[in-house]
């Protein structure tokens, strides 16, 4: 079986070499600097049909281990099965409804893991979303803060007004909305882990009496036109297709006319909304965020239109992403022996996956992301919006 495989991609000219147990390593090029290990040799039969998926799985059940810059492992397993298996499209997902139950349950099972685990690879405010970069040079931590800067600028928010911020996580931009903008800020997670972390460092940045962060889900959000600006920053992925409408039904309602609401998230590159294929979006369903879906850019315009909100200002940040990830990914990887110490091994191993081939995605276009500005409009149809992006970018 490893003479068959190592046939089909002959060709290729792989910077791989495969190892299974005591036989001589089989270089398939030149140079290789990533070696497949194959500790199952029952595997080896499965990879005539290598969906990333499968090579995903047999990684983290330690069926295969991996040697080599983990970035040049997910190229190398894309190249295997782009060329095994051709491009073999998903299909689109069901709509299924999300309750508050499984919602809450998926939040916990992906943002509960372990803080000490995220702070050992996220910049020092522990911001897990993708960051803003105005040159190559800047560091993760200074990308965040452009980040914090450029939706505080979009939203122009002003002293003393009351901001809404769904899916707080640690609360890095409450902060800085608070510190910066002298805004007050509400704050709600479903995360029992980042909302305790997160109210201690509001503590101790003094921040106390501009900042409240919640334990809520968002359809449990109380009264109308609260709130002069909203912000969501990587949350509407947890939302569910099917609860796209009542998401931004919601929003509109919390928000007071004339008020923004800026959506930032993860788009699908389909309109048909059907995640990456070859397995790769099964994988992340089945072990990172269960019970995600990517709707596409223009389903959540679509969506947000319904519900009253005038979408005025979209902006794409898939290169920015492909950064903010391939930054995670290799502080992650220059601290592995201190992950092992805080999370189980099959956690450690998913999340190198995870993190390395979503690099890989967005550089490749397989996914979007997009911030998404929209007004509720006053009661005559108007806004007070500056007429240009200037005072943006000032």
């Amino acid at each position: 079986m490893l003479a068959q495989f190592a046939t089909a991609l002959a060709g290729l000219e792989l910077p791989l070499r495969l190892k299974v147990g005591d036989a001589e390593p089989l270089n398939l090029g030149r140079d290789p600097r990533v070696t497949l290990v194959i500790r199952d040799p029952a595997l080896l039969q499965s990879l005539a049909e290598p969906s990333l998926d499968l090579l995903g799985e047999a990684f983290i059940e330690q069926r295969l281990d991996v040697e080599g810059p983990i970035l040049e492992v997910i190229e190398v397993a894309d190249r295997i099965s782009q060329a095994l298996l051709g491009d073999q499209p998903s299909t689109p997902p069901p709509r299924s409804a999300h309750d508050k139950a499984l919602d809450a349950e998926a939040i916990a099972y992906h943002y509960d893991l372990s803080n000490a685990f995220y702070r050992l690879w996220l910049d020092p405010d522990m911001v897990y979303s993708c960051a803003y970069f105005h040159q190559d040079s800047d560091t993760l931590a200074q990308a965040q803060q452009q980040k914090f800067e450029h939706l505080c600028r979009k939203l122009r928010l002003r002293e003393g007004e009351r901001l809404l911020d769904v899916g707080c996580g640690w609360g890095g931009l409450a902060r800085y909305a608070a510190r910066h903008f002298g805004v007050h800020v509400t704050g709600i997670t479903l995360s029992k882990a980042q909302l305790e972390l997160g109210r201690e460092r509001v503590v101790q940045d003094g921040l106390a009496s501009q900042i409240d962060l919640k334990l809520l889900d968002y359809r449990d959000l109380p009264g109308e036109a609260v709130f002069d600006k909203i912000v969501s920053v990587g949350m509407f992925e947890h939302v569910g297709l099917a609860n796209l409408g009542q998401y931004f039904q919601i929003l509109y309602r919390q928000v007071r006319p004339g008020g923004l609401v800026l959506n930032h998230g993860i788009t699908a590159r389909h309109v048909d909304c059907r995640p990456v294929g070859r397995g790769a979006g099964t994988f992340i369903g089945r072990y990172v965020f269960p019970h995600g879906e990517l709707p596409h850019l223009s389903t959540a315009i679509a969506e947000m239109s319904d519900q009253g909100l005038e979408v005025v200002d979209v902006e794409s940040l898939r290169l920015h992403y492909a950064r903010t990830l391939e930054r995670w990914s290799a502080n992650l990887e220059n601290r592995l022996a201190e992950a092992a110490q805080v999370v189980p091994d099959r956690a450690l191993r998913i999340w190198r996956i995870y993190l390395a081939g979503c690099a890989y995605g967005f550089w490749h276009n397989w996914m979007n992301i997009h911030q998404i500005l929209a007004v509720r409009p006053l009661d005559d149809g108007s806004h007070h919006l500056p007429l240009t992006r200037a005072d943006i970018y000032r």
